[in-house]
């Protein structure tokens, strides 16, 4: 089966084709980062409009680097949620559209989900069940995932998500958008272990996540000592505050993740998302893995952000769950999907 996946549930607009839930075919994405860097965020009118700008030329240079036409195209996979309602009308349109106008089967596709199969794409899943990460500045969830796919939200963020406090953090100190890169870098050079910044892991036994606290205790921290300006003198050094951040969240975001691991006894563990791609996040999650001797899946870099390839890939295992969605010109975009159950 050849599924065309489509994306577009905040800022990038994305599309790919994809064989038989597996063999990536293509894979498009246009990135709308010189558009909201001037904001320090994503601004969802802008965001919109490009997509409407963008979908048609991406989807067709999707089928052009693939080698394909539409009509070869044997299925269409597109994201319905959860993400920006104007951003997730395009791409959704656009491949309600597609379907209609050739009469080709389509399927709805939670971008989280996606997101969890972003972690399979160069990695044989295994047939038993796993608990993912999923990390991003939009969501940060952990996930029972079955052996077939479908996944039950054990843990969630109650406030901000970690990318999400990554961003905040970078705009406070001026560093620019998108922040976790501009931290990720900083925090290499600096020690993690100079400041003391919460961790907040809520009830016992709870799975829960919140970063609201520690963002907020970097900007009393900012505001007790001062932005480090060039040539001038100051009680802290840049790398020092980013690599300490970085740490606290980090280790609440390992340590939870373990936690679910050893509760529900699984042997395999996956990591997705934008943050997935934090090289300490990655070091830390390789060396608990190893600890526990559990099997670790992490996406490669250009699959942690968001990707159409993931799409595709998540849209084959709905078919074979479900099949086919049963009346595809009903299907509306939805802002929030996949609670905690």
């Amino acid at each position: 089966m050849l599924i065309l996946g489509v994306e577009t549930s905040c800022d990038e607009t994305a599309a790919a084709l994809v064989r038989d839930g597996r063999h990536v075919i293509s894979d498009v994405v246009a990135s709308q980062i010189a558009v909201h860097s001037p904001y320090g965020g994503v601004v969802p009118e802008l965001a919109s409009r490009k997509h409407v700008e963008n979908i048609l030329p991406v989807i067709a240079e999707a089928l052009r680097s693939g080698g394909v036409t539409l009509r070869q195209v044997d299925a269409l996979a597109v994201t319905q949620g959860p993400g920006l309602i104007g951003a997730l009308l395009v791409g959704l349109s656009a491949a309600k559209g597609v379907a209609y106008a050739l009469e080709k089967p389509l399927i709805a596709v939670n971008h989280l989900e996606g997101h969890m199969e972003a972690a399979f794409v160069n990695a044989q899943r295994p047939d038993e069940p796993l608990v993912c990460l999923v990390v991003s500045g939009g969501h940060t969830a952990l996930y029972y995932v079955g052996a077939d796919g479908s996944a039950r939200c054990v843990g969630t963020t109650r406030d901000d998500a970690a990318g999400e406090a990554y961003d905040k953090v970078a705009k406070l100190l001026g560093l620019g958008y998108p922040g976790g890169v501009v931290i990720d870098r900083l925090a290499q050079n600096g020690n993690p272990t100079a400041f003391s910044f919460p961790k907040a892991h809520l009830e016992k036994g709870s799975l829960d996540f919140s970063f609201s606290g520690i963002k907020t205790a970097v900007a009393y921290f900012v505001k007790k000592h001062g932005l480090p300006l060039q040539g001038v003198p100051t009680p802290y050094c840049l790398e020092d505050l980013a690599a300490s951040f970085q740490e606290a969240v980090v280790d609440v975001l390992v340590e939870k993740t373990m936690a679910a691991v050893e509760l529900f006894q699984v042997r395999h563990v996956a990591v997705a998302g934008g943050v997935a791609a934090n090289s300490r996040l990655r070091a830390k999650l390789q060396e608990e893995a190893a600890y526990r001797r559990a099997h670790l899946y992490m996406p490669a870099i250009r699959y942690c952000t968001d990707n159409a390839v993931m799409i595709a890939m998540a849209g084959y295992r709905v078919w074979q769950r479900r099949g086919f969605a049963m009346d595809p010109l009903q299907l509306d975009a939805v802002s929030r999907w996949l609670s905690k159950t």
